[in-house]
């Protein structure tokens, strides 16, 4: 989100349109997207004439189109879809489309600051990427992961280099998938390459790579960890440094940092480390038993535990808190209520659970935990456990105000779609 102190954190109440006209006149709406700062919604929509545009604020895009999907706001605020006429696929930016036309385009990917656009291809038999519609002069023959740097001027993906058939199971072990950045690839390939990131310099890259048929590790800008695993997960860059951390099994998950193991405490299962902000602590979704999931911070799982699933953890600002989302297992007894989902802040539940919730958000001060959650076919916002006593039809992520004293509140209520900003007390008292 970017430029959040100039947003309008003043206005309490304000309508920006009224959906029920949209569904008066479009055959089709298709799944609605916000702005960040709540200033503007916008869909997909389907005219009477057969052809498909996007609809922002009740206002259509001139332009038209056979096919169109993927719609997103860009951190910065311009509006991007994927679209199709005939059998070509292209971007359209706010309504202009780029010239290169493809066979087909897909993985809308935004740079962090929302100022640079890139898509994969597909282009006849081979695949490409595409930046701010400019191809990528190399071709290959897959693509899997797409990223862009922190800065915004690299982006990178994980590329299969030479062919082998399907029976050909003996070629296929010598290696064939290596990552690619700016359409230059790795000397080193690999059997399989799949996630990757960026440390914060934007020079180097980490990626989750598989070297025999038993035997995986991380490879950092096409340099292998000395130390080969049974398995690994995705690498993540300590902030500010060249350090990659990873989950790494040997028998036990351990997390490991650069090839050695840095938690000496194994676990059942380890994965989507993530550090807090100043990168001095590391959180990651554990499983201390089988069946027992829980977060382990520095080391150190919570002694609470969840039978289901944990989700990625959230660091707060200052990085002295974590929040993330459970689940329970669903009740055996068929008519029993199914409200499974739950948040978890500091080792300790919420007091209720709901048909679905989504991911917590820290206030700026890291004294208050916001999230979005459902129950029986409505939407509320729940902040340090109390729910608001508003329901809405639809209802995105609350932010917080710079100054953590209000929420940003996007919905739709009564056919209508709202931006408020809602005073943290009125929710909390």
């Amino acid at each position: 989100m970017s430029n959040i102190k100039n947003w309008d954190w003043n206005t309490g109440e304000k309508q920006i349109t009224d959906i029920n006209e949209w569904k008066e006149r479009f055959i089709q709406i298709h799944e609605f997207v916000t702005s960040d700062d709540g200033e503007k919604i916008a869909a997909v929509v389907k005219t009477e004439d057969e052809e498909y545009t996007v609809c922002v604020n009740g206002d259509p895009w001139e332009a038209t189109f056979g096919k169109a999907w993927g719609l997103k706001f860009s951190p910065n605020g311009r509006l991007a879809v994927l679209v199709s006429d005939g059998m070509e696929w292209t971007v359209a930016v706010d309504g202009q489309e780029w010239k290169n036309k493809f066979d087909y385009v897909w993985d809308l990917t935004f740079s962090p600051d929302g100022k640079r656009i890139a898509v994969k291809a597909k282009c006849g038999t081979d695949y490409t990427v595409v930046v701010d519609d400019n191809p990528w002069e190399s071709k290959f023959l897959e693509m899997r992961k797409l990223v862009f740097s922190p800065n915004g001027e690299k982006v990178a993906a994980t590329v299969q280099v030479t062919p082998f058939g399907e029976g050909e199971i003996f070629k296929f072990l010598e290696g064939h998938w290596t990552v690619a950045v700016d359409g230059q690839t790795w000397e080193k390939k690999f059997v399989n390459v799949w996630d990757i990131s960026f440390a914060s310099n934007s020079n180097h890259i980490a990626a989750e790579v598989r070297v025999s048929p038993t035997e995986y590790t991380i490879a950092v800008n096409g340099t292998t960890w000395p130390s080969f695993y049974e398995c690994v997960w995705a690498p993540v860059f300590r902030p500010n440094t060249i350090s990659a951390v990873a989950p790494v099994k040997k028998g036990k998950w351990f997390l490991a940092i650069d090839g050695e193991i840095a938690w000496d405490r194994p676990f059942v299962q380890l994965w989507h480390p993530f550090f807090s902000p100043d990168g001095k602590s590391i959180a990651a979704i554990v499983a201390p038993k089988f069946g027992q999931w829980t977060i382990a911070v520095d080391g150190n799982p919570w002694r609470v535990t969840f039978s289901a699933a944990v989700l990625d953890p959230t660091f707060s600002p200052d990085g002295k808190r974590v929040a993330a989302i459970y689940k329970e297992d669903e009740p055996v007894v068929e008519l029993a209520p199914k409200k499974v989902w739950g948040i978890v802040v500091d080792g300790q539940p919420w007091p209720e659970k709901y048909d679905m919730v989504w991911p917590p958000v820290f206030s700026p001060d890291s004294q208050h935990v916001a999230a979005k959650v459902e129950r029986n076919g409505k939407y509320t916002i729940v902040i340090d456990g109390k729910p608001w006593c508003k329901e809405f039809e639809a209802l995105w992520s609350p932010i917080f105000s710079p100054d953590g004293g209000k929420i940003l509140v996007k919905a739709i209520a009564g056919g209508k779609y709202y931006r408020w900003i809602v005073p943290l007390g009125e929710i909390l008292r």
